[in-house]
């Protein structure tokens, strides 16, 4: 198994900082579809991930691979432009590498976002839903991020996972949506590594064990977040009905994902515009 450590981490974070002066203090990971909040981003450092060392590059349609580093609604951010997921066949190590580099950059707080598939039958296509706690089922079967040594520098041996998702965050998220209009579920995130769609069978146990959506990514990258002592803030765009019946007609496909992605960006952009409007400011 490849593990990457402090080592490589620093190596990235170094090469990210020769291409920046600019110390932000949130980072956000933008999902599927996601990636035009970006373009928002003020007086932007622009970085391919292709010019930071070990940083996992991106193959899936909709995950541009940019850093951008610059202010948005007042805020000093970093925005990943997409992400890579376990399914590319990086070491999970090295997925969450990114996490890692914003930990070492001083980031306080990570937003991650991702298009999900709706296990919940009250969801819709295009709802939006805070999440509120996640499924480790990657961790369960063994690849978990923190499987190795451990780095004291960088968090403790056995962190604590009972609240992964900073409730005064989540409080704010509920107060933004509240504020713009925006219907907002909540629910728990179940993780899976993909990158097959769920079988019915496969969507009938999540909902049966508690799972409200379930996608491909985030999971690892939110354990990592709390290793590292940052707070964490993650939503879902529910971007299809999950198939629950072996012979329905229907059919879940990537490009299904996308398009959904058009009724949920104006929604969430909205909601995290909100967010940082709201965050207080560096002091």
């Amino acid at each position: 198994m490849t593990i990457f450590t402090r080592a490589e981490f620093e190596a990235a974070a170094a090469a990210v900082k020769k291409q920046t002066k600019q110390e932000p203090r949130i980072g956000l990971v933008l999902g599927s579809g996601l990636g035009d909040l970006a373009d928002s981003v003020e007086n932007a450092d622009i970085i391919p991930y292709r010019q930071i060392s070990h940083w996992p590059i991106s193959t899936v349609v909709g995950h541009q691979g940019q850093l951008h580093i610059g202010q948005l609604e007042g805020q000093l951010v970093i925005v990943m432009r997409g992400r890579c997921h376990y399914y590319e066949g990086y070491p999970i190590s090295q997925i969450t590498l990114p996490i890692r580099v914003m930990q070492l950059m001083g980031v306080e707080i990570v937003i991650l976002t991702n298009a999900a598939g709706g296990i919940d039958p009250s969801f819709s296509a295009g709802d939006l839903m805070l999440i509120t706690d996640h499924m480790n089922l990657i961790g369960m079967g063994g690849t978990n991020p923190l499987i190795g040594p451990n780095d004291d520098s960088l968090g403790p041996r056995f962190p604590d996972m009972s609240r992964v998702y900073d409730r005064d965050l989540r409080a704010l998220a509920v107060e933004v949506a509240r504020a713009e209009g925006i219907s907002l579920q909540k629910g728990v995130y179940a993780g899976l590594a993909g990158p097959s769609f769920e079988t019915p069978a496969d969507v009938r146990f999540l909902r049966a064990i508690g799972a409200n959506a379930v996608g491909m990514s985030t999971v690892p990258e939110a354990i990592v977040a709390r290793h590292g002592g940052m707070r964490v803030l993650g939503f879902s765009g529910i971007s299809n009905v999950a198939i629950d019946d072996p012979d329905s007609d229907r059919e879940t496909t990537h490009e299904e994902v996308l398009e959904a992605g058009k009724v949920i960006v104006p929604r969430l952009t909205a909601i995290l515009r909100g967010l940082l409007r709201r965050l207080d400011s560096p002091s």
